[in-house]
C-alpha cells in the first residue's frame, strides 16, 4: 500500500510536468507522454483501491482471499494503456493533416527528460517491491512506468532530431510510433492478468518449483504428481500429491510433508500456502524408489524418475519408463 500511495503521487507529479512541457512546446509527442501520464495517475487510485481489497483476510464468501482483485485492476489499466494508444495515434494523423508550430523545444526537452529519469528510479523500485511480494498490480505498475521511460527516451530523441532538422512533421510521426509501443505494452498487461484471472499455469513459476523440488528430494520422497499451483494476488495456493513409504505413520508421513512446505516457503517466501495429499507407495513404485534401507522392498530399483513440469503436473502416479 505504501509503495503504491507513492507511485501515485509521483504520476500525478510527472502529469502536472508533462503537460506544462506541452503548453510550452505545443508539441504532440509530449502531448503522447502526457497523455499516458494521465492513464498512469487513474492507474494509481485504482491499483491502490485493488490492494486495499486484496489485503483483506479471508473470509466465508472468499475462502481463498481477495488476491484476485489485483489481477482486475491490472486488467483495467492494461485496457487504459491501449485506449491512451488509440488516442494518440488519433491526435498523430490530426495533426500530420493540420499541422501547428512547435517551441521552446529546449526547455520542454529537459522538462521531459527529468520525467524520465523519475519514472525510471519508481517503477524499478515498485517490480523490486512486487517481486518481493508477488504482487502482480505493483510488477504490472512497475512495468509501465518503466515502459514510460523507454517511450519517454526515444520521444526526447526525436525532439532533439526535431530541433536540429527543423522538420516539424517529424512530432507527429514520432507521437505515433511510440504510440503502437504503448499498446503492445498495454497488451502484455491484458494478457498477464486475464491469465491469473483464468487460473493459467504460470510455467516459469512451475519450472522454478520443480527443479526446486528435484534438486532437494529426499529419499523418501518416493515420487510427486498432481502439481497445481494457482495465485490470488501475492498469495501462491499450491497443491499435490506426494507419494511416501507406506509403512510411515501419520507423524512420520507429515514430518516429510512439513519438509516439503518449509523447502518451498524458504525458496518463494511465506505468502505461498501448501496443501498435500501423501499416496502410501504400491508396489510398482519400488521399481522407481531409490530407498536403499526399505525393510518392505518387493522389486529392486531399475529407474529414477526425473521430475519434469510434464510428469509432475499430470494426475498420474509414475513407473518406470513413463
Amino acid at each position: 500500500m505504501r509503495v503504491q500511495k507513492v507511485v501515485t503521487v509521483v504520476a500525478v507529479a510527472l502529469f502536472i510536468i508533462k503537460i506544462i512541457a506541452w503548453y510550452l512546446t505545443s508539441s504532440v509527442a509530449i502531448l503522447t507522454d502526457a497523455l499516458e501520464s494521465t492513464v498512469n495517475v487513474i492507474a494509481g487510485f485504482i491499483t491502490l483501491y485493488s490492494l486495499y481489497i486484496a489485503a483483506k483476510p479471508k473470509d466465508s464468501n472468499h475462502p481463498y482471499g481477495h488476491g484476485k482483485a489485483e489481477f482486475l485492476s491490472a486488467a483495467l489499466e492494461g485496457s487504459l494503456v491501449i485506449v491512451a494508444g488509440l488516442i494518440i495515434i488519433y491526435e498523430s494523423l490530426n495533426n500530420l493533416i493540420h499541422p501547428h508550430q512547435l517551441q521552446k523545444l529546449d526547455r520542454g526537452i529537459l522538462l521531459v527528460a527529468l520525467t524520465a529519469g523519475i519514472n525510471f528510479i519508481t517503477g524499478k523500485y515498485c517490480i523490486s517491491v512486487g517481486k518481493r511480494n508477488n504482487s502482480l498490480a505493483l510488477i504490472a505498475s512497475g512495468k509501465h512506468l518503466q515502459s514510460d521511460t523507454w517511450s519517454t527516451l526515444g520521444i526526447i530523441a526525436g525532439l532533439l532530431l526535431i530541433w536540429l532538422t527543423k522538420l516539424q512533421w517529424l512530432d507527429a510521426a514520432i507521437a505515433a510510433g511510440f504510440a503502437f509501443f504503448i499498446i503492445f505494452t498495454g497488451y502484455n498487461i491484458l494478457r498477464s492478468s486475464i491469465a491469473g484471472i483464468m487460473d493459467e499455469a504460470d510455467r516459469e513459476l512451475l519450472e522454478k518449483m520443480v527443479k526446486l523440488l528435484e534438486r532437494n528430494r529426499r529419499v523418501n520422497w518416493i515420487d510427486l504428481h498432481n502439481l497445481r499451483i494457482i495465485k490470488f494476488g501475492n498469495i501462491i495456493h499450491i497443491d499435490c500429491h506426494l507419494t511416501v513409504p507406506w509403512y510411515l505413520n501419520v507423524r512420520e508421513a507429515h514430518a516429510e510433508i512439513d519438509a516439503l512446505v518449509a523447502l518451498v516457503q524458504h525458496e518463494f517466501g511465506e505468502s505461498v500456502e501448501f496443501f498435500v495429499h501423501a499416496d502410501a507407495c504400491l508396489d510398482f513404485s519400488c521399481r522407481i524408489c531409490r530407498k536403499e534401507d526399505c525393510p518392505v522392498r518387493k522389486f529392486p530399483f531399475e529407474e529414477a524418475v526425473e521430475w519434469t513440469i510434464e510428469n509432475i503436473s499430470t494426475n498420474k502416479r509414475h513407473k518406470v519408463g513413463s
